[in-house]
């Protein structure tokens, strides 16, 4: 896979594999501390599933066989990413949580998904001028 359709470096990708596992063990730690009641499981459960998607597409897209499976992945962390944010503000909003809580979290999402769908625009910028090379 050529390295000019991939992202930066290996050490930046580690970064982003760092980080965003760090995040998926963040919302561990905030699912053990839910309250016990119907909604708080199910919101949890839903929260639970796409932040640890993050960070295991990501690592699944750092071992791509291809550019456009780099790409693929990639698109599948932004969507997670955000997903994510989304349950983490119900989670507040619903008030299951206090949203000084999940401040720092939702921060931290934040800057993934926006971080992810730089990489993301940048990839398929990179795709087009590539192929179009052919």
């Amino acid at each position: 896979m050529s390295n000019e359709l991939l992202n930066d470096s290996p050490s930046f990708n580690d970064n982003i594999r760092t980080r965003t596992k760090q995040a998926s063990l963040r919302v561990i730690r905030l699912y053990q501390q839910l309250p016990h009641t119907g909604e708080a499981t199910v919101l949890g459960k839903q929260l639970l599933r796409c932040s640890t998607s993050v960070a295991a597409n990501f690592r699944a897209a750092c071992r791509g066989r291809s550019a456009a499976e780099w790409y693929a992945k990639l698109c599948i962390c932004v969507e997670e990413a955000d997903e994510t944010l989304f349950w983490l503000e119900l989670l507040g909003d619903a008030a299951i949580l206090p949203k000084a809580r999940l401040s720092e979290l939702e921060k931290e999402y934040l800057e993934i998904v926006s971080l992810l769908a730089s990489i993301r625009k940048k990839t398929k910028a990179k795709l087009s001028r590539h192929s179009g090379e052919k």
